[in-house]
């Protein structure tokens, strides 16, 4: 009878060592994602701080313009009147010299002739020194004021806003092998929680690595549990995985997928055979995803995807659904890679570069040349954007081309060796890199006119076109490497961007001749 119940003290004893054990892990596991949050948070913290300092940046430099301003100002009042009393000083000294010569003249006669007149012009000169001639017209004081105390109140007060904690993290979710395939260049990943879970999920983020054994990137962050992602790399091998959040946390990742894009079966050296179908370009619009890698400065031939999704996404499958059956889903699906939608990015464009129109027009505010990049780097495929003109005042020689994410800021486009451009004014047009000017091309650019830049990795080429007739010849060959689309103005040029075009007819024709 002890027996029996020192065996079920056991027994119970082992159970509580078997959940001790289990609640060690759950607490290690804890520690693990302690850090991999802190982390995260401190990078939030850095990116908002660095925000609020770089729009304090901003802000201080067109205050500082008004000062210069207003400083410029003043020294041109005082400079006027310094100038105006000393030719009135010069006048003065000269009648007050000629009237002392008249007075010891010895002639009485010839000094009554000239004495009236002399007097007269003398009382006329006295009374141009009148009341406030001789008072400065400006002053050497600023009048102005920072009022900076709202602003410093608001520093001293910014503080964390602490959450309350109101469930735990939710548990890793679980990839649904059943439904995670690839098609073409595009992979489709589905994923649930765990059956028993009754934590809350707020949404989930999904990450991608880049198809070399990369760093893993987040290409989704929403409620969804299936996402679709184009516009990766044919015949490549990806990793991937997902993880759950709510207001508590983030939970562990769920194992790792490896999935294995389709071969490109037709040969990387072809362009477009045909005109680009209507429907493909409305297909495109509805697309919830970037189709083009967006290249990272901060990882130097790394790539990760900024794909975003969409309320179109189930219009879109649908459409995608519609196109195969009708046959046109094989033909266009290889050319969606090709097609880019991007900006122009203020982060790394000089500080005179002025945007507008979601930071697709940009003109500058100093004469000098400066120059912006877009936001999406190229390292591979084939990529064509244009650019229209739509302000162009005295001929000044705006550049278009691409560059490296270091290339100089405050100098024409090609100036370095950072940078591959054709420079044109309103007569011809010349390609420069590091300072090379070459083939000068007869014909350019008026208000309207219409500048194209196609990037060919495949080829490794870049040819520019002016209203959609190429202009030169091949501008320059051998490009490997990241670039990303560059422009360089001044204040005498305002240019719209215009992205996610299809390949010119130029290029198409003379890709398809023997």
């Amino acid at each position: 009878l002890l027996q029996s119940q020192l065996s079920q003290a056991l027994n119970g004893l082992s159970d509580r060592a078997k959940e001790a054990k289990e609640f060690l892990v759950q607490l290690r596991n804890m520690v693990q994602q302690i850090q991999e949050n802190s982390v995260e948070f401190e990078a939030c913290l850095v990116a908002q701080c660095d925000a609020l300092i770089d729009a304090l940046n901003r802000r201080k430099a067109q205050l500082l313009a008004r000062v210069n301003k207003e400083h410029e100002h003043k020294l041109k009042v005082v400079r006027d009147q310094i100038s105006h009393c000393t030719v009135k000083l010069r006048q003065t000294t000269g009648l007050m010299e000629y009237c002392l010569e008249v007075i010891k003249e010895n002639d009485p006669s010839g000094f009554l002739q000239i004495s009236d007149a002399l007097i007269r012009r003398v009382h006329l000169t006295e009374d141009q020194w009148g009341k406030g001639t001789l008072t400065p017209r400006m002053t050497t004081d600023f009048d102005l004021n920072l009022d900076n105390a709202p602003l410093l109140q608001s520093i001293h007060q910014l503080d964390f806003v602490q959450m309350k904690v109101s469930s735990p993290v939710p548990a890793p979710p679980i990839l649904q092998l059943e439904e995670c395939c690839t098609h073409n260049n595009s992979a489709t990943l589905s994923w649930k929680q765990p059956p028993l879970s009754t934590v809350q999920v707020e949404g989930y983020i999904l990450e991608l690595d880049d198809g070399n054994g990369g760093q893993f990137r987040e290409v989704y962050v929403g409620k969804e549990t299936m996402c679709t992602v184009d516009g990766l790399h044919f015949n490549s091998t990806y990793s991937a995985r997902v993880k759950a959040f709510n207001k508590s946390g983030v939970s562990p990742y769920s194992k790792t997928l490896v999935l294995q894009t389709s071969e490109d079966t037709q040969s990387e050296e072809q362009t477009l055979p045909f005109p680009v179908p209507l429907e493909r370009s409305q297909l495109r619009r509805m697309s919830p995803f970037s189709s083009t890698l967006n290249l990272q400065p901060s990882f130097p031939g790394r790539s990760y995807f900024e794909l975003r999704s969409s309320a179109h996404q189930l219009s879109l499958h649908s459409s995608l659904q519609s196109l195969n059956s009708a046959g046109e889903l094989g033909r266009l699906w290889h050319f969606l890679f090709v097609f880019a939608w991007f900006s122009f990015d203020p982060s790394s464009a000089h500080a005179d570069i002025i945007f507008s129109n979601d930071n697709l027009t940009v003109t500058c505010n100093s004469y000098d040349d400066r120059v912006v990049l877009g936001k999406t780097g190229f390292s591979k495929g084939l990529h064509y954007w244009e650019l229209s003109i739509d302000r162009y005042d005295n001929h000044p020689d705006p550049a278009f081309g691409v560059a490296r994410i270091d290339v100089l800021k405050d100098a024409m486009l090609g100036k370095d060796d950072k940078a591959w451009a054709m420079y044109v004014d309103n007569n011809r047009s010349w390609f420069m890199h590091n300072n090379s000017h070459t083939n000068r091309t007869e014909g350019g650019i008026t208000k309207g006119a219409t500048v194209g830049v196609l990037l060919d990795l495949t080829r490794r080429t870049l040819t520019f076109s002016i209203n959609e007739d190429q202009q030169g010849p091949v501008a320059f060959e051998n490009l490997e490497g990241l670039f990303f689309p560059a422009v360089s103005l001044n204040r005498n040029v305002q240019v719209t961007l215009h992205t996610g075009l299809p390949v010119p007819e130029f290029y198409t024709s003379r890709s398809a001749m023997p």
